[in-house]
């Protein structure tokens, strides 16, 4: 098989892409998630051959959730591949094909498949650039669904960020809005190394804004640089992925009752901006950390280690950490609810932080 992908991937080329969404009018550019995640993949596959997706029905079915939908129309069975149910295997494979110089990009139907393939992502991937001295690189993306959906229970609700990030070797992204997703998921195809791509289910649908630079071919995130989605004096809330929209949500109750929140979009997870995250705590001199994962050893627990370690002295309150409950995820709708981080959870905390009644 990797003999048909290599023969296919160097022999064959495809035009330079122009994307699709170039053709939105100036007045409304508007994208779902979902949308911009294809539109990211399809540029890059038009514009490296090298690059080929694999994974459980991202050919025939278009996608699980309908992510790679077109691709296998126009470039083949031998660029986009449909796998058998062995997350194992195919992940193997795609690292394997990796060493060899292709870019996989590996769908996990939902991230809690990936740790059937975690001793490929990181004892095969993360660790063989580093063990090689540097002569082995790893182009590779693990992609797919990170954390709670709705009613599919504590085995398919699990969200990975702390557990990849805190594997060195590995980058781990997590894009809130389309412009994250399509920068993002671009600039990790582009990486040498390996990436985890930790995307959301509930925000496929999701619609925002787009400018024309983001529609651009050409268009790329940095890795390792979060964004400021909203300024504030009072209080910095960090959160990545569906929780940013939590965040801003909350940010907008607060700001009626006379607290300037910031909102800080990781987007990054490994590395981790800090600098963005003390700065922005060095002028609000407050700290609260929002995620869906649970709370001990969380993503939150390492921003607060790094604010204590740099900047203690201009904390005017102790640092607040929203996180799911730390429990399974119950699969009862009204307790599934209680398990996973709300915005009334986090507009209390604001105020306990900026020490208000609540």
């Amino acid at each position: 098989m990797l003999g048909i992908i290599r023969q296919k991937a160097f022999g064959q080329r495809i035009r330079p892409a122009v994307s699709a969404w170039l053709g939105y009018s100036s007045a409304a550019k508007e994208m779902t998630v979902r949308e911009a995640l294809n539109s990211a993949l399809d540029e890059e596959m038009s514009a490296d051959p090298k690059v080929f997706l694999m994974g459980e029905e991202v050919g025939e079915y278009q996608g699980a959730y309908k992510i790679s939908k077109g691709l296998l129309d126009k470039y083949g069975p031998e660029r986009v591949l449909d796998t058998p149910i062995t997350e194992a295997g195919f992940t193997g494979i795609g690292v394997g094909a990796a060493y060899h110089g292709l870019k996989p990009v590996i769908e996990f139907m939902t991230f809690n498949f990936s740790m059937q393939a975690i001793d490929h992502i990181i004892n095969s991937a993360a660790k063989s650039n580093y063990m090689s001295a540097g002569q082995i690189s790893v182009p590779i993306v693990f992609r797919g669904p990170n954390g709670a959906a709705a009613g599919v229970g504590a085995q398919h609700s699990h969200c990975y960020a702390a557990w990849y990030a805190s594997c060195p070797g590995l980058k781990v992204l997590a894009p809130y809005s389309s412009e994250d997703a399509r920068g993002l998921l671009k600039a990790a195809i582009r990486d040498p190394d390996p990436v985890v791509f930790l995307e959301n289910e509930l925000l496929y649908g999701e619609t925002f804004p787009v400018s024309a630079e983001v529609l651009d071919s050409s268009f790329c995130l940095p890795i390792g640089k979060a964004k400021i989605e909203k300024e504030g004096k009072d209080v910095t809330i960090t959160a990545f992925s569906k929780m940013v929209g939590y965040a801003l949500k909350a940010a907008e109750i607060l700001a009626k009752e006379g607290i300037s929140a910031e909102v800080i979009n990781l987007r990054s997870i490994r590395p981790l901006d800090t600098n963005t995250i003390n700065a922005s705590v060095r002028k609000t001199s407050r700290l609260m950390t929002v995620e869906e994962g649970f709370p001990q050893h969380g993503v939150g627990a390492e921003i607060c280690a790094s604010v204590v370690e740099e900047s203690f002295g201009y904390l005017d309150a102790p640092v607040e950490r929203i996180a799911g409950a730390d429990v399974p995820m119950p699969y009862a709708a009204n307790l599934e609810r209680l398990a996973v981080p709300q915005v009334e959870d986090i507009v209390r905390a604001a105020k306990r932080a900026c020490y208000r009644s609540v």
